[in-house]
Protein backbone atom coordinates (compact mmCIF):
# COMPACT_ATOMS: atom_id res chain seq x y z
CA UNK A 1 0.00 0.00 0.00
CA UNK A 2 1.77 3.64 -1.04
CA UNK A 3 1.88 6.06 1.50
CA UNK A 4 -0.50 8.51 -0.32
CA UNK A 5 -3.34 5.59 -0.43
CA UNK A 6 -2.56 5.36 3.85
CA UNK A 7 -3.00 8.56 4.18
CA UNK A 8 -6.08 8.89 2.27
CA UNK A 9 -7.49 6.16 4.05
CA UNK A 10 -6.47 8.32 7.73
CA UNK A 11 -7.95 11.42 6.20
CA UNK A 12 -11.31 9.62 5.20
CA UNK A 13 -11.61 8.25 8.57
CA UNK A 14 -11.81 11.60 10.16
CA UNK A 15 -15.98 12.67 10.29
CA UNK A 16 -15.01 16.85 9.05
CA UNK A 17 -18.22 17.62 7.69
CA UNK A 18 -18.11 20.62 7.08
CA UNK A 19 -17.40 23.11 8.92
CA UNK A 20 -15.81 20.08 11.12
CA UNK A 21 -11.72 19.52 10.55
CA UNK A 22 -11.97 16.31 12.78
CA UNK A 23 -8.28 16.54 13.25
CA UNK A 24 -7.06 16.21 9.29
CA UNK A 25 -5.03 19.56 9.68
CA UNK A 26 -3.35 17.98 12.31
CA UNK A 27 -2.21 14.90 10.87
CA UNK A 28 -1.21 16.73 7.70
CA UNK A 29 0.66 19.68 9.35
CA UNK A 30 2.77 17.21 12.15
CA UNK A 31 4.34 15.82 8.71
CA UNK A 32 4.51 19.40 7.03
CA UNK A 33 6.50 20.09 10.33
CA UNK A 34 8.78 17.25 9.64
CA UNK A 35 9.33 19.24 6.36
CA UNK A 36 10.66 21.86 7.79
CA UNK A 37 7.66 23.89 7.33
CA UNK A 38 6.60 26.28 9.67
CA UNK A 39 2.89 25.49 10.93
CA UNK A 40 0.17 28.74 12.07
CA UNK A 41 -3.22 27.34 13.08
CA UNK A 42 -5.71 30.64 11.93
CA UNK A 43 -9.19 29.72 13.40
CA UNK A 44 -12.41 31.86 12.16
CA UNK A 45 -15.28 31.45 13.82
CA UNK A 46 -16.08 27.83 14.21
CA UNK A 47 -13.70 27.22 11.36
CA UNK A 48 -10.05 25.78 11.28
CA UNK A 49 -7.84 27.04 8.80
CA UNK A 50 -3.99 26.77 8.38
CA UNK A 51 -0.95 28.41 6.73
CA UNK A 52 2.40 26.52 6.80
CA UNK A 53 5.55 27.90 4.96
CA UNK A 54 8.64 26.57 4.03
CA UNK A 55 11.27 29.17 3.00
CA UNK A 56 11.16 33.37 3.05
CA UNK A 57 11.94 33.79 -0.21
CA UNK A 58 10.47 34.47 -3.71
CA UNK A 59 8.90 32.56 -5.70
CA UNK A 60 6.29 31.24 -3.47
CA UNK A 61 4.44 28.15 -4.59
CA UNK A 62 1.05 26.76 -2.80
CA UNK A 63 -1.14 24.13 -2.58
CA UNK A 64 -4.73 24.68 -1.54
CA UNK A 65 -7.38 22.90 -0.22
CA UNK A 66 -10.30 21.73 1.82
CA UNK A 67 -10.53 18.98 5.05
CA UNK A 68 -14.01 19.53 5.08
CA UNK A 69 -16.29 17.00 2.92
CA UNK A 70 -20.33 17.33 2.27
CA UNK A 71 -22.60 15.21 4.44
CA UNK A 72 -22.72 11.54 2.98
CA UNK A 73 -26.73 11.51 2.57
CA UNK A 74 -28.20 8.71 2.94
CA UNK A 75 -25.72 6.28 4.80
CA UNK A 76 -28.16 2.82 4.08
CA UNK A 77 -27.43 3.79 0.55
CA UNK A 78 -24.02 3.16 0.52
CA UNK A 79 -21.95 -0.35 0.28
CA UNK A 80 -19.96 0.91 2.89
CA UNK A 81 -19.80 3.39 5.79
CA UNK A 82 -19.10 6.40 4.20
CA UNK A 83 -16.44 6.92 6.91
CA UNK A 84 -14.48 3.84 7.06
CA UNK A 85 -12.91 3.85 3.49
CA UNK A 86 -12.84 0.73 2.01
CA UNK A 87 -10.80 -0.54 -1.41
CA UNK A 88 -12.72 -2.37 -3.66
CA UNK A 89 -11.62 -3.11 -7.01
CA UNK A 90 -8.68 -0.83 -7.03
CA UNK A 91 -10.88 1.99 -6.11
CA UNK A 92 -11.04 3.85 -2.99
CA UNK A 93 -14.27 4.75 -1.42
CA UNK A 94 -15.63 6.83 1.21
CA UNK A 95 -17.00 10.35 1.67
CA UNK A 96 -14.16 12.74 0.61
CA UNK A 97 -11.98 10.18 -1.67
CA UNK A 98 -12.50 12.67 -4.38
CA UNK A 99 -13.33 15.81 -3.19
CA UNK A 100 -10.78 15.94 -2.04
CA UNK A 101 -8.57 14.14 0.57
CA UNK A 102 -7.31 12.25 -2.30
CA UNK A 103 -5.63 15.22 -3.05
CA UNK A 104 -4.54 16.46 -0.03
CA UNK A 105 -2.67 12.93 1.30
CA UNK A 106 -1.20 13.64 -2.93
CA UNK A 107 0.02 16.88 -2.12
CA UNK A 108 1.66 16.06 1.40
CA UNK A 109 3.04 12.51 -0.01
CA UNK A 110 4.54 14.50 -2.90
CA UNK A 111 6.05 17.71 -0.80
CA UNK A 112 7.71 14.98 1.68
CA UNK A 113 9.71 13.72 -1.57
CA UNK A 114 10.56 16.45 -3.35
CA UNK A 115 11.76 18.34 0.21
CA UNK A 116 13.84 15.19 0.85
CA UNK A 117 15.43 15.12 -3.05
CA UNK A 118 15.94 18.64 -2.95
CA UNK A 119 16.54 20.17 0.64
CA UNK A 120 17.88 23.53 -1.03
CA UNK A 121 15.24 24.39 -3.52
CA UNK A 122 14.95 27.86 -4.80
CA UNK A 123 12.10 30.09 -3.95
CA UNK A 124 9.64 28.73 -1.29
CA UNK A 125 6.23 26.65 -0.62
CA UNK A 126 3.42 26.58 1.33
CA UNK A 127 0.12 25.27 2.43
CA UNK A 128 -3.44 26.71 2.74
CA UNK A 129 -5.94 24.82 4.08
CA UNK A 130 -9.87 25.32 5.64
CA UNK A 131 -12.24 23.20 6.44
CA UNK A 132 -15.12 25.65 5.46
CA UNK A 133 -14.89 25.19 1.57
CA UNK A 134 -17.91 22.89 1.28
CA UNK A 135 -19.97 25.23 3.42
CA UNK A 136 -20.67 29.03 3.74
CA UNK A 137 -17.08 29.75 2.51
CA UNK A 138 -17.12 33.02 4.70
CA UNK A 139 -14.43 31.84 7.23
CA UNK A 140 -12.43 30.36 5.68
CA UNK A 141 -9.60 30.79 2.54
CA UNK A 142 -10.97 34.37 2.01
CA UNK A 143 -10.66 35.09 5.63
CA UNK A 144 -6.73 33.55 5.44
CA UNK A 145 -6.15 35.90 2.38
CA UNK A 146 -7.23 38.48 4.10
CA UNK A 147 -4.39 37.79 6.80
CA UNK A 148 -1.93 37.03 4.71
CA UNK A 149 -2.31 40.43 2.48
CA UNK A 150 -2.08 42.25 5.90
CA UNK A 151 1.09 40.15 6.47
CA UNK A 152 2.26 41.29 3.01
CA UNK A 153 2.77 37.52 2.21
CA UNK A 154 1.72 36.96 -1.52
CA UNK A 155 1.78 33.61 -3.11
CA UNK A 156 3.18 33.67 -6.93
CA UNK A 157 1.86 29.81 -7.97
CA UNK A 158 -0.91 27.91 -6.29
CA UNK A 159 -2.31 24.74 -7.06
CA UNK A 160 -5.79 24.00 -5.58
CA UNK A 161 -6.67 20.15 -5.24
CA UNK A 162 -9.95 20.21 -6.12
CA UNK A 163 -11.42 16.94 -8.58
CA UNK A 164 -10.93 18.57 -11.79
CA UNK A 165 -10.32 15.27 -13.83
CA UNK A 166 -13.05 13.92 -16.24
CA UNK A 167 -11.91 10.39 -17.94
CA UNK A 168 -8.17 10.45 -15.99
CA UNK A 169 -6.47 11.93 -14.08
CA UNK A 170 -5.03 15.06 -15.58
CA UNK A 171 -6.53 15.14 -18.65
CA UNK A 172 -8.85 18.24 -17.28
CA UNK A 173 -7.01 21.45 -15.47
CA UNK A 174 -9.30 24.29 -14.49
CA UNK A 175 -7.25 27.23 -15.31
CA UNK A 176 -10.32 29.80 -14.36
CA UNK A 177 -13.91 29.60 -12.83
CA UNK A 178 -17.04 31.77 -13.65
CA UNK A 179 -18.29 34.12 -11.17
CA UNK A 180 -20.98 33.71 -9.49
CA UNK A 181 -23.92 35.62 -8.43
CA UNK A 182 -27.24 34.79 -6.62
CA UNK A 183 -30.82 36.91 -6.46
CA UNK A 184 -33.33 36.43 -3.93
CA UNK A 185 -36.31 38.32 -5.55
CA UNK A 186 -39.81 38.84 -3.41
CA UNK A 187 -42.60 39.86 -5.38
CA UNK A 188 -45.34 41.63 -3.89
CA UNK A 189 -49.15 41.28 -4.24
CA UNK A 190 -52.19 41.11 -2.59
CA UNK A 191 -53.53 37.83 -0.92
CA UNK A 192 -57.31 37.35 -1.35
CA UNK A 193 -59.92 34.96 -2.20
CA UNK A 194 -59.81 33.63 -5.84
CA UNK A 195 -63.43 33.87 -6.77
CA UNK A 196 -63.30 37.52 -5.84
CA UNK A 197 -59.88 38.21 -8.12
CA UNK A 198 -60.79 41.77 -8.56
CA UNK A 199 -60.45 41.95 -4.57
CA UNK A 200 -56.51 40.59 -4.97
CA UNK A 201 -53.48 40.75 -6.47
CA UNK A 202 -51.67 37.87 -7.53
CA UNK A 203 -48.26 38.24 -7.78
CA UNK A 204 -47.54 35.24 -9.41
CA UNK A 205 -49.14 36.65 -12.54
CA UNK A 206 -47.52 39.97 -11.83
CA UNK A 207 -44.54 38.60 -12.37
CA UNK A 208 -44.41 36.21 -15.25
CA UNK A 209 -43.73 38.51 -17.95
CA UNK A 210 -40.75 39.95 -15.87
CA UNK A 211 -39.54 36.16 -15.33
CA UNK A 212 -40.01 35.87 -19.31
CA UNK A 213 -37.90 38.68 -20.32
CA UNK A 214 -35.69 37.95 -17.81
CA UNK A 215 -34.91 34.08 -19.25
CA UNK A 216 -34.15 35.68 -22.37
CA UNK A 217 -31.85 38.14 -21.86
CA UNK A 218 -28.63 37.30 -23.45
CA UNK A 219 -26.05 38.48 -21.63
CA UNK A 220 -22.81 38.28 -23.54
CA UNK A 221 -21.40 35.38 -25.94
CA UNK A 222 -18.87 34.39 -23.75
CA UNK A 223 -15.03 34.03 -25.09
CA UNK A 224 -12.65 31.36 -25.78
CA UNK A 225 -11.95 30.86 -22.45
CA UNK A 226 -15.77 31.17 -20.88
CA UNK A 227 -19.33 29.91 -22.06
CA UNK A 228 -21.94 32.53 -21.93
CA UNK A 229 -23.14 33.91 -19.23
CA UNK A 230 -26.56 31.82 -17.72
CA UNK A 231 -29.35 32.90 -15.93
CA UNK A 232 -31.02 30.11 -13.99
CA UNK A 233 -33.74 29.83 -12.05
CA UNK A 234 -33.05 27.49 -8.89
CA UNK A 235 -36.18 27.76 -6.41
CA UNK A 236 -39.51 29.43 -6.94
CA UNK A 237 -42.23 29.67 -4.29
CA UNK A 238 -45.49 31.34 -3.89
CA UNK A 239 -49.07 30.25 -2.27
CA UNK A 240 -50.36 28.73 1.18
CA UNK A 241 -51.07 25.07 -0.49
CA UNK A 242 -54.86 25.95 -0.69
CA UNK A 243 -56.58 25.71 -3.95
CA UNK A 244 -59.07 28.77 -3.25
CA UNK A 245 -56.29 31.45 -1.88
CA UNK A 246 -54.40 33.93 -4.36
CA UNK A 247 -51.12 33.91 -2.58
CA UNK A 248 -50.09 37.44 -1.00
CA UNK A 249 -46.11 37.34 -2.18
CA UNK A 250 -43.93 35.24 -4.62
CA UNK A 251 -40.37 33.98 -3.94
CA UNK A 252 -37.80 33.42 -6.43
CA UNK A 253 -34.20 32.45 -6.09
CA UNK A 254 -31.71 33.01 -9.04
CA UNK A 255 -28.30 32.20 -10.16
CA UNK A 256 -26.64 34.11 -12.76
CA UNK A 257 -23.02 31.79 -13.45
CA UNK A 258 -21.22 34.82 -15.71
CA UNK A 259 -17.74 35.55 -17.64
CA UNK A 260 -15.13 37.93 -18.02
CA UNK A 261 -17.55 39.56 -20.48
CA UNK A 262 -19.67 41.40 -17.96
CA UNK A 263 -19.41 42.38 -14.00
CA UNK A 264 -22.12 42.00 -11.48
CA UNK A 265 -22.27 45.46 -11.54
CA UNK A 266 -23.57 45.06 -14.32
CA UNK A 267 -25.82 42.56 -14.27
CA UNK A 268 -27.86 43.75 -10.75
CA UNK A 269 -28.16 46.91 -12.98
CA UNK A 270 -29.77 45.61 -15.71
CA UNK A 271 -32.10 43.34 -13.72
CA UNK A 272 -32.87 46.01 -11.05
CA UNK A 273 -33.76 48.41 -14.24
CA UNK A 274 -36.32 45.18 -15.82
CA UNK A 275 -38.33 44.96 -12.75
CA UNK A 276 -38.60 48.86 -12.74
CA UNK A 277 -40.44 48.48 -16.54
CA UNK A 278 -42.41 46.07 -15.29
CA UNK A 279 -43.81 48.13 -12.31
CA UNK A 280 -43.51 45.66 -9.61
CA UNK A 281 -43.41 45.49 -5.84
CA UNK A 282 -40.70 43.78 -4.38
CA UNK A 283 -37.63 43.39 -2.52
CA UNK A 284 -34.35 42.41 -3.77
CA UNK A 285 -31.44 40.93 -2.62
CA UNK A 286 -28.21 39.81 -3.75
CA UNK A 287 -24.91 37.76 -2.86
CA UNK A 288 -21.77 37.45 -4.42
CA UNK A 289 -20.44 34.07 -4.25
CA UNK A 290 -17.47 35.04 -6.37
CA UNK A 291 -16.06 36.83 -8.83
CA UNK A 292 -14.54 34.82 -12.44
CA UNK A 293 -10.76 34.40 -12.68
CA UNK A 294 -8.55 33.11 -15.36
CA UNK A 295 -4.93 31.93 -15.47
CA UNK A 296 -4.75 31.91 -19.22
CA UNK A 297 -1.13 31.54 -19.36
CA UNK A 298 2.17 31.66 -17.26
CA UNK A 299 4.78 29.08 -15.43
CA UNK A 300 2.29 27.42 -13.41
CA UNK A 301 0.22 26.47 -16.52
CA UNK A 302 2.97 25.64 -19.02
CA UNK A 303 4.81 23.69 -15.73
CA UNK A 304 0.87 21.76 -15.13
CA UNK A 305 0.87 20.93 -18.47
CA UNK A 306 4.31 19.56 -18.85
CA UNK A 307 4.41 17.79 -15.50
CA UNK A 308 1.06 16.04 -16.32
CA UNK A 309 2.15 15.28 -20.47
CA UNK A 310 5.81 13.58 -18.66
CA UNK A 311 4.07 11.65 -15.98
CA UNK A 312 1.02 10.20 -17.88
CA UNK A 313 1.84 10.39 -21.50
CA UNK A 314 -1.02 12.50 -22.75
CA UNK A 315 -2.13 16.26 -22.86
CA UNK A 316 -4.48 17.86 -20.75
CA UNK A 317 -7.25 20.29 -21.52
CA UNK A 318 -7.62 23.96 -20.00
CA UNK A 319 -11.60 24.39 -19.04
CA UNK A 320 -12.76 26.71 -16.64
CA UNK A 321 -16.26 25.14 -16.73
CA UNK A 322 -17.88 23.83 -12.57
CA UNK A 323 -18.96 25.56 -9.99
CA UNK A 324 -16.75 28.05 -7.80
CA UNK A 325 -14.12 26.87 -5.84
CA UNK A 326 -11.82 28.86 -2.92
CA UNK A 327 -9.53 30.15 -6.10
CA UNK A 328 -12.23 33.15 -6.13
CA UNK A 329 -10.73 33.98 -3.28
CA UNK A 330 -6.69 33.58 -4.25
CA UNK A 331 -6.84 34.67 -7.48
CA UNK A 332 -7.77 38.45 -6.76
CA UNK A 333 -4.27 38.65 -5.07
CA UNK A 334 -2.40 38.71 -8.04
CA UNK A 335 -1.53 34.61 -7.77
CA UNK A 336 -1.23 32.53 -11.02
CA UNK A 337 -4.04 29.61 -10.21
CA UNK A 338 -5.22 26.27 -11.50
CA UNK A 339 -6.90 23.11 -10.10
CA UNK A 340 -5.53 19.82 -10.64
CA UNK A 341 -7.15 16.77 -8.87
CA UNK A 342 -8.80 12.91 -9.80
CA UNK A 343 -11.72 12.69 -11.89
CA UNK A 344 -15.16 14.16 -10.75
CA UNK A 345 -17.35 11.54 -11.75
CA UNK A 346 -18.62 10.91 -8.04
CA UNK A 347 -18.34 14.01 -6.16
CA UNK A 348 -20.91 14.77 -3.49
CA UNK A 349 -22.90 11.03 -4.49
CA UNK A 350 -23.12 8.19 -2.51
CA UNK A 351 -20.62 5.68 -2.82
CA UNK A 352 -17.86 8.53 -3.64
CA UNK A 353 -15.07 7.12 -4.89
CA UNK A 354 -11.17 7.59 -6.80
CA UNK A 355 -9.05 5.23 -8.24
CA UNK A 356 -5.94 4.08 -6.13
CA UNK A 357 -3.89 4.62 -9.28
CA UNK A 358 -4.70 7.50 -9.89
CA UNK A 359 -3.70 8.53 -6.27
CA UNK A 360 -0.37 8.08 -7.01
CA UNK A 361 -0.04 9.08 -10.24
CA UNK A 362 -1.38 12.97 -9.03
CA UNK A 363 1.38 12.32 -6.28
CA UNK A 364 3.83 12.24 -9.23
CA UNK A 365 2.15 15.11 -11.10
CA UNK A 366 2.31 17.40 -7.87
CA UNK A 367 6.38 16.30 -7.04
CA UNK A 368 7.16 16.76 -11.08
CA UNK A 369 5.62 20.22 -11.01
CA UNK A 370 7.45 21.31 -7.99
CA UNK A 371 10.64 20.59 -9.66
CA UNK A 372 9.77 22.79 -12.72
CA UNK A 373 8.96 25.61 -10.21
CA UNK A 374 11.71 25.67 -7.79
CA UNK A 375 14.72 23.97 -9.32
CA UNK A 376 15.15 26.63 -11.87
Amino acid sequence: MSETLKLAIELIRRKSVTPADAGCQSLMMERLDHCGFDVKPMRFGDVENVWARRGQVKPLFCFAGHTDVVPPGPVGQWQSDPFEPEIREGFLYGRGAADMKGSLAAMITATERFVNNHPKHVGSMAYLITSDEEGPAVNGTVKVMQALQDQNERIDWCLVGEPSSTDKVGDVVKNGRRGSLNGHLTIKGVQGHVAYPHLASNPVHLAAPALAELVGVKWDAGNVHFPPTSFQISNIQAGTGATNVVPGTLEVIFNLRYSTETDHHRIEREITELLERHALQYELAWNLSGEPFLTATGELVAATQAAIHEITGYPTQLSTAGGTSDGRFIAPSGAQVIELGPCNATIHKVNECVDIQALDQLSLIYERLMEKLLLQ
